[in-house]
This record gives structure tokens, C-alpha cells and sequence, in this order.
């Protein structure tokens, strides 16, 4: 694996990379997985940056960003030439979807989506890296508009709970698109910020108090999202970094994945039932018949912190999609203005698969990769997360020497220790 000082070393090596984001919605990550990644931006040609559901994330929140790395862009700009300037940054960030996909998994083209067309058309015989830190409805749209697209993209998607606002894009593009070459990250992404060396300056405070916080403008906007480390779709950046992006079985710091088993998906006719179970992250449809339904009418089921709105289908049912994001059991209930419908409960078991599963490799998905279920890089429930967390020492003690450019320009000095920050060992 090349480390990221001998890929700076090779400008044949820049990987082109377009980032679909969920920044500003609920959770503070994709803020300093940006962060994260503008530090890095010297090392990777960006061609996109596409705000994107869930949540209410928009364009001003990667511009507010940008901005932050605009104050250190004097300082950063020191240290390499091949840092893209904050108004080119700029000109390719786009709004993408503003709302979460219908059942059909597709509903308008976006500036989001027709930029991702018009990246991947471009005549360069390197593919275009798409890391997905929120839902898919963008990259679904892309290929539904141009599916001649798809031999040239490489998608990591950063799934899990994101799978969880997700589920109907999601589907689309297993159904319709299934040669996608794609890395769904349902869990292995965790290793991120959970397991690994997390003592003295390592654990996810300290580290973020030692080597962030006042380290340039992007430092300070860092902290003030989250005083510790999440960057949860950070291991998509990290992947391409130090890696082998072209083989997900190998190791990097993006994790390793295996190649994906069948995609779990269950219909059922009826609401489920207490003994029914699913696969963890996996996709349950409901498909519900009731008397006097008409194209007016109304359902939304409700789990948790979800009111997932009903598709009246051609065939007269009600279709709802669920994903679970955790191992544990879901309640559901429905609210409609059909009778029949109004007031159904339910509920179903989510549960992890066996590792054995994972050698069942689905052959209508030949690109898709996965989860490494093994016990042995599991860390409690988190399929594949000790495949990241065992890079933790190594990628955040490079991270802590990049946000120093922050700080200060690089030093007349070529002694290398003046560049290295003092982490505990």
C-alpha cells in the first residue's frame, strides 16, 4: 500500500473523487469528514461536492466549509501546488435531492444528478470515485437518467443508518442497476471512531483537543461541530488514501470488504408478526391490501422516529420499505385515512446474520462488496470494524501532521521532526 506522502509523489495517482453529502442535518460527522477531506485535497482531484439527503443539509453548509478552508488556504497552498483553490471548490459543489426518494427510488433529475452524469462522461480512462456519506437518491437519479454511466463509476457508500432513510433508492438500484460496482459500508465504517488504540492522546477527545482544535480555521470549525472524533464517512476518504481501491478485499484504512451475498429482502402481505425476523440492514416490504382503498388514499407507518409515507401500487396494495440499522426488535403501527388500514401493528426481530453467509456470493452482483462478517474483525456488533481500527495510530497520526498546515506555512527547515506533532505513544 502507498502511504499518502508516495501518492503526492505520483500525480498519475490522484484518484478523481465526487462526494454525495448529508452535511447539516442531524449529525455532525459529514462536517468534519469534510474537514478531513479539504486537509487532503491536495492528494485527490475533486470534482464534485453534492449536498444531499437526509436531513436538511444544503450547498451554504459545504460552503461553510470552504470558507474555513479559504482562511487557511495561504498556509495549506505552502506545503503543495496541487491544492484546488476555494472558488474552484466552489464552482463544483451543487444541491442535489432536498427530499427522500419514493418507492419508485427516482422521482426528478437535480443539479446534484445531472453533475455526477456530466463528471462521469468526461473523457478520462480513470473512474470517477463517488463516496456517499448520506442517501443515494442523487447517484439512483444519475443512473436512471444515464445508465451508460455505471462502467464508469466506483461507488463507497457509507450505509448503515443512512441505508435506513434510504431504503427505496437503495432498492432501485439493486433491482435495476445490480453490476454497480459498489462498497456498501453497513457497519465496518465504525472503526473509524470505535475500538483501536484509544489511549492517552489517541482516544477520540484527546486526540481532537491535542492536534484540532486551534489548528487553523478548519481546526476551529472542526471543534465546533463535535469536541470529538465521529467522522463516520471518513473511511471512504481513507480508503483511497492508503489502500487498494481497485480490490476491496484488501487492506487500508478504509477498511476491507468482502464480496456481497445476496441482498437481504423480505416481503411480506400482512403486517409482521412477533416470531417474523430480517437480516440487519436488510429491507422489508410491505405490501398490504385493505378495502376501499382509492388513489386519494393515505397511509404512513410509523417506527421509532420514522413516518415512512405508503405507495398505492398498481396492484391496489399499500408498499411500505423499512430498513432496520440495528440488531434488536421494531414496532410498527400504521395511520390511515382507509379504515382497514388505520391502527395495524406489528412488529419484527432484526437480527446478524452468520459469518458463513457472507460466502454465499449473489452472482447478479459481481462488484458488490460488504461487510466482512468474520468474528475476528467484528467489534461487538460492528461487522468488519477492526479492519479500520487497526490503522487508527497510523491514519490519525497523519491526520494530526495535516492539520498543522493549517496552522503555519511549511517551515524553511527540512528536518522532518518539525512537521510531526507529539502524540502519545
Amino acid at each position: 500500500m502507498q502511504s499518502s506522502a508516495e501518492i503526492e509523489g505520483n500525480a498519475e495517482q490522484r484518484h478523481r473523487v465526487l462526494v454525495s453529502t448529508d452535511i447539516g442535518g442531524t449529525d455532525p460527522d459529514d462536517f468534519q469528514s469534510m474537514v478531513h477531506l479539504l486537509v487532503y485535497s491536495d492528494l485527490l482531484e475533486i470534482e464534485g461536492l453534492i449536498a444531499s439527503p437526509y436531513g436538511q443539509g444544503r450547498v451554504k453548509d459545504i460552503h461553510n466549509v470552504i470558507d474555513c478552508f479559504e482562511e487557511d488556504y495561504e498556509n495549506l497552498s505552502t506545503y503543495s501546488n496541487q491544492y484546488p483553490t476555494p472558488d474552484a471548490l466552489r464552482a463544483i459543489t451543487k444541491q442535489g435531492e432536498t427530499e427522500l426518494a419514493p418507492y419508485a427510488g427516482v422521482r426528478r433529475s437535480t443539479d446534484g444528478s445531472d453533475w455526477i452524469i456530466k463528471c462521469a462522461r468526461r473523457d478520462d480512462p480513470r473512474p470517477l470515485h463517488v463516496l456517499v456519506w448520506g442517501g443515494l437518491e442523487d447517484l439512483a437519479q444519475a443512473l436512471h437518467d444515464a445508465p451508460e454511466i455505471l462502467p464508469r463509476l466506483r461507488v463507497f457508500w457509507i450505509g448503515g443508518p443512512n441505508k435506513k432513510w434510504s431504503p427505496d433508492s437503495y432498492q432501485y438500484i439493486v433491482e435495476h442497476h445490480p453490476k454497480l460496482w459498489m462498497i456498501e459500508s453497513n457497519a465496518t465504517y465504525r472503526g473509524w471512531f470505535t475500538g483501536g488504540e484509544q489511549s492517552s492522546d489517541w482516544s477520540n477527545e484527546r486526540f481532537v483537543l491535542r492536534h484540532v482544535q486551534g489548528k487553523g480555521a478548519l481546526g476551529r470549525f472542526f471543534v465546533s461541530q463535535k469536541d470529538e472524533i465521529k467522522m463516520g464517512d471518513t473511511p471512504s476518504v481513507g480508503w483511497l488514501l492508503k489502500g487498494s481501491p481497485n480490490d476491496p478485499r484488501n487492506a487500508g484504512w478504509g477498511g476491507s470488504y468482502v464480496r456481497a451475498w445476496k441482498r437481504p429482502y423480505l416481503r411480506l402481505d400482512r403486517m409482521p408478526e412477533k416470531f417474523d425476523r430480517i437480516e440487519v440492514f436488510g429491507i422489508l416490504e410491505l405490501a398490504l391490501r385493505a378495502e376501499n382503498l382509492t388513489k386519494d388514499s393515505q397511509a404512513v407507518l410509523i417506527v421509532e422516529n420514522q413516518r415512512l409515507v405508503g405507495h398505492l401500487a398498481d396492484d391496489g396494495t399499500m408498499r411500505f420499505r423499512f430498513c432496520p440499522k440495528a440488531a434488536k426488535r421494531y414496532g410498527f403501527r400504521i395511520e390511515s385515512d382507509a379504515g382497514s388500514l388505520g391502527a395495524k401493528t406489528g412488529s419484527i426481530i432484526a437480527y446478524h446474520p452468520a459469518p458463513a453467509v457472507a460466502g454465499r456470493h449473489d452472482a447478479s452482483l459481481p462488484n458488490w462488496w460488504t461487510d466482512d462478517l468474520s468474528r475476528s474483525v467484528s467489534d461487538g456488533p460492528h461487522s468488519g470494524a477492526k479492519t479500520v481500527s487497526r490503522w487508527r495510530r497510523e491514519f490519525l497520526g497523519d491526520f494530526a501532521t495535516r492539520m498543522l498546515r493549517c496552522q503555519r506555512p511549511t517551515p524553511h527547515s527540512r528536518d522532518p521532526t518539525t512537521l510531526s506533532p507529539s502524540i502519545a505513544k
